[in-house]
């Protein structure tokens, strides 16, 4: 069992690593990153850390509550809670709310620090009835009092969701996030009160996994926003010989090819204005399948075939703002989303600004043209 705790320690601290590194890069142009780039470093660190002491753990010899497991589950709790309550780190932007949340931590940690270096020693308990004989100690009032600061930390972990319906701007992926991690170190509790070891393998998996899919998801967020391709006219559509030629000859051209072939079809026969008109319907009209039309819209810059078909919705329904024949949500289904709900949907994750605000803007700006 030692050796399967080992390993995954080392995956989890190369994929903490990873997302680090990725995230620091990126941080340098949106300082947002930052914060989420300091935390997975820091458990990345601790992990690697804790390599020289596996050789030194004995299962048997773990017992209920042990203090070096709560006092893990108050730093990972303290840090998993500061993204989503977007308290600062060290180095992003200030460092008076991280301090105030983590003082209660920091002080229990230094206490126990400083009794372990005047000699106590962690008492070792297998049953409650020994936990009830000596509850009274040092040792186990530091125990109890960081179980209890853990508490604090996951309860206002399990908060977030709540906290966070009220904010709109909070993407949705984070709310759920969030309640997924409360849940996991409600696990992590129930590990420490009863240790098993296998538990505590799968908490390790369970919590890398959550890590990860933040690091994507937000990655994800940040692809989407990034600067979309102009839409170019395209007056004639390659035709298949040319396109088999391109084939035989550059990858990256055939791809071009195909895609000016698509936005030939887009631009010419304008069957986006149907709010049926999908992914199949392309397909059928292009005479191209699935996975060569996704391969040649992303290679293109497009994330997917829907996001392609509603740029151009956007793009016509930003025209319509601008020459006044779309004044309100609801005129926008005519330029081929289903609903005024669909158009706010589309348009603020495209756009990065609510549908709302842009008719407002735009409206303010016709008026003193």
């Amino acid at each position: 069992m030692q050796t399967y705790i080992l390993i995954t320690l080392v995956v989890i601290a190369t994929i903490h690593l990873m997302m680090a590194s990725v995230l620091f890069l990126y941080s340098r142009y949106k300082v947002q990153y930052l914060s989420l780039a300091w935390i997975m470093g820091i458990f990345g660190v601790l992990t690697c850390v804790s390599f020289p002491f596996m050789p030194l753990l004995k299962f048997a010899n773990v017992g209920l509550l042990h203090p070096f497991m709560l006092l893990l589950l108050v730093v990972t709790s303290f840090l998993q809670g500061i993204y989503p309550l977007s308290i600062p780190m060290p180095g992003y932007l200030q460092w008076g709310r991280m301090w105030r949340y983590a003082s209660p931590a920091i002080f229990l940690i230094i206490l126990y620090v400083a009794s372990l270096l005047l000699g106590n020693r962690p008492v070792i308990v297998h049953t409650y009835s020994e936990l009830a004989e000596c509850w009274w100690g040092p040792d186990m009032l530091f125990r109890l009092a960081g179980l209890g600061l853990s508490v604090y930390y996951v309860t206002n972990i399990l908060r977030l969701p709540r906290l966070l319906v009220k904010n709109a701007e909070i993407p949705r992926y984070l709310k759920g996030y969030v309640t997924a991690m409360g849940l996991n170190m409600v696990f992590y509790i129930v590990v420490t009160a009863v240790f098993n070891a296998m538990l505590l393998l799968v908490y390790f998996y369970l919590f890398c996994l959550l890590n990860m899919y933040l690091f994507y998801r937000t990655l994800e967020t940040m692809a989407i926003h990034l600067p979309k391709p102009e839409i170019v006219e395209v007056d004639e559509a390659p035709t298949e010989e040319v396109i088999v030629q391109a084939e035989k000859e550059d990858f990256n051209e055939t791809n071009r090819r195909r895609f000016e072939r698509v936005e030939f079809f887009m631009q010419h026969d304008r069957e986006w204005q149907d709010n049926t008109f999908g992914r199949d319907r392309l397909c059928e009209a292009t005479g191209i399948n699935r996975h060569l039309l996704l391969q040649c819209l992303r290679s293109q810059g497009y994330n997917n075939c829907h996001d392609y078909i509603n740029s151009y919705r956007i793009s016509a329904l930003k025209r319509g703002v601008a020459d006044g024949s779309i004044v309100s949500v609801a005129d926008c289904v005519v330029v081929g989303f289903g609903s005024s709900k669909t158009a706010r949907i589309c348009f603020e994750r495209m756009e990065g600004m609510k549908l709302d605000d842009y008719l407002k803007k735009r409206s303010a700006l016709n008026a003193k043209a």
